[in-house]
This record gives C-alpha cells, structure tokens and sequence, in this order.
C-alpha cells in the first residue's frame, strides 16, 4: 500500500508507517514522501530505559523500511511513548486498560519521548521529549472519551491532537513531538540527508 504526499518541492522520502497524523506532519512542512507499511517487534527489553526503547524502535523502522524499498531513497521513520514514572504507557488492549491510563495521568505530568530515524545509506536519529500535564478526569469523561474510538490506537490512550486535549493543562516541549513525529528534530535530519524542504 502507498500513498503519496503531494505537497513537496524537494527529494521524495519513504515514510515508514501508515499514520496519518504523521502523514499531515509532513505534508505541514512540504516534504513529498511515500507511506509504507513496516512491522516490528515492539515490545520493550527487560530494563530497557525509554529513551533507548523509541530511538531503537526508529532505527529499526528505518532499517527494515530500506530493506524493503532499496536504496533510492530516505527512509524516515518514528515511535513514540508515553512515559509515567519511569513505565510506558503502550496502547490500550481494551477499555479496561484505558480507563487505568487514565485514572493514571489524571492529574499528574507525564513525559512523551518521541525517537526519529532516518536512513539514507547512513544512520541518523534524534530524540524529543516533552512533558504533558493533565487535568483532574472523572471516570464518567474517561469512559465517554473511550466510547469516542479515539484512545484505542494510541500510546498512552489519548491523542493531543483530537478529544485528549481536553484534558491537557500544560505542554512543555513539541506539540508535534506528541503527536509522533517532531517537526524541528525531522528536519534536522532531513536536511543534513540533502532533502529541500523551504
């Protein structure tokens, strides 16, 4: 499956995920690209510390997206996490989980570590964490926020960019880091690959 962003002026990248979120990131800042799925093992090693667990994550999309498409061109890649106290947050296995997530971040700051990888014969990746407060949530708004379909696919359960920001008092780093893929660190390293973005 593919689809093609046509919004760039510069060199097409391979972006490996199907996220649309993602998706709209670099459509905002005119990059051509196209979309392909990657599947990886994403279940984090014994002790593995976030930071380590989303940089690997990335390099590995990255690395089994070249593979798959070849040389020509740079294969972008991401993953994020939701991190309290030290633990991640994956997706929510079913309504139950979700509602513990919530219960969890209710009234409390939370880190997102985003890692982004790209690979363009070489290796490059970059790190964002930014640091979300919530609000105090009711179980009544938790469970509606579930029947909503939104929190089912997204780590933590909630998405900054839809009904999850409802909840959210304060965000301290990258609006687009939370959503999956920072756009300041992703330029970086698009351009140090040679890819026009202005």
């Amino acid at each position: 499956m593919l689809l093609v962003g046509q919004l760039g002026n510069g060199n097409e990248i391979v972006l490996a995920s199907l996220s649309p979120r993602r998706r709209e990131l670099l459509q905002q800042i005119g990059v051509q690209y196209r979309q392909i799925p990657v599947k990886v093992d994403e279940v984090p090693r014994p002790g593995e510390a976030a930071a380590e667990y989303v940089i690997r994550l990335a390099l590995l999309k990255a690395t089994v997206g070249r593979r798959t498409e070849g040389p020509d061109a740079p294969v972008l890649a991401a993953d994020t996490a939701v991190v309290l106290g030290g633990k991640i947050l994956g997706k929510p296995r079913d309504q139950t989980q979700a509602l513990e997530m919530m219960q969890q971040l209710s009234g409390r700051t939370h880190e997102v570590l985003t890692g982004i990888a790209l690979d363009y014969g070489q290796q490059a990746c970059r790190l964002n964490v930014s640091r979300v407060s919530f609000r105090r949530i009711t179980r009544q708004e938790a469970i509606a926020y579930w029947l909503s379909g939104e929190p089912a696919d997204k780590a933590g359960g909630y998405a900054i960019q839809g009904r999850g920001a409802l909840f959210i008092s304060h965000l301290e780093g990258s609006y687009s880091g939370v959503m999956g893929l920072p756009l300041f660190e992703t330029a970086e390293l698009l351009r140090d690959a040679g890819v026009k973005l202005l």
